[in-house]
Formats: structure tokens, C-alpha cells, sequence
């Protein structure tokens, strides 16, 4: 083989290579905070006992604490997921705490933008969510 065509075939492997690698999907960091309700219905049993569970795609990111007779909670926790990619949807699930079981008041799906964004969404059972976001490179 000549030193012409090693030159030509490692220029042509390259190339591959750096196609290969952009059809990879990037990663980014996902942050979401500032999750706050406002307006959650009262039930049989008195004022609303909330919180979120949080899911990007088909992982479970976890949950909130569950902030007791509260029609307008805040909730201090922030979640992180190091390999969120723009377009994975963002699922927020809010609840109402009970002795029994916990009532669904609504969900809340967002599919993923990069940058910083602030979301109102309102729930099925009465009340909104409000919450922010940032997707980002790894290293923000």
C-alpha cells in the first residue's frame, strides 16, 4: 500500500469516526427546581397533604416530601440527572398524601428543551404546579 492511500483510508476512517459520533445523542445535566403548587383542592379529610414524583423518560428521579394541610406548597428539593437528552419527556406526578391511599391530582409531561425554562401546569383535580428546569452540558 502506498503512503497515498494510508494517507487516504486514515482521512476516510476519521471522517467514519466523526460520523459515528455525531449520531450519538449528547447527554446533559437536567436540574429541576423551584417546584412549588398553588391552589390544590381540599378534600373529605381536610387541605391537601402534597408532593411530586419525579421521572425523566423512563426513570424515576424520586420524589418530594410531603408538605401536610397545604393548599400552596413549597418544595425545597432540587433532582439532578446526568444523562437527559432535549426531547426525553419530563413527567411530574402530583399527589395528595392519605391514610389509605394517595390521590392522583394530575400530571404534568414537558418534553425537554435546552436552557433554562419556568412551567405552569394545571391539574386535573384542580390547583397548578409550577416549577423550573435547566438542561444543560455536564459541566453547568
Amino acid at each position: 500500500m502506498s503512503a497515498a492511500s494510508s494517507e487516504v483510508m486514515a482521512t476516510a476512517l476519521s471522517f467514519l469516526l466523526l460520523l459515528l459520533c455525531s449520531l450519538v445523542p449528547a447527554e446533559a445535566q437536567l436540574k429541576l427546581f423551584n417546584l412549588r403548587a398553588s391552589n390544590l383542592p381540599t378534600g373529605l379529610l381536610g387541605t391537601t397533604d402534597g408532593y411530586v414524583k419525579v421521572f425523566c423518560g423512563p426513570n424515576t428521579l424520586g420524589k418530594t416530601s410531603i408538605r401536610g394541610d397545604d393548599p400552596n406548597p413549597w418544595w425545597e428539593e432540587e433532582f439532578t440527572y446526568f444523562s437527559a437528552q432535549q426531547n426525553d419527556v419530563l413527567r411530574l406526578e402530583v399527589f395528595d398524601s392519605d391514610f389509605l391511599f394517595d390521590d392522583l391530582l394530575g400530571i404534568c409531561q414537558r418534553q425537554l428543551k435546552v436552557g433554562t425554562h419556568q412551567h405552569d401546569c394545571f391539574l386535573k383535580k384542580g390547583g397548578t404546579l409550577h416549577y423550573s428546569y435547566t438542561l444543560g452540558g455536564k459541566n453547568q
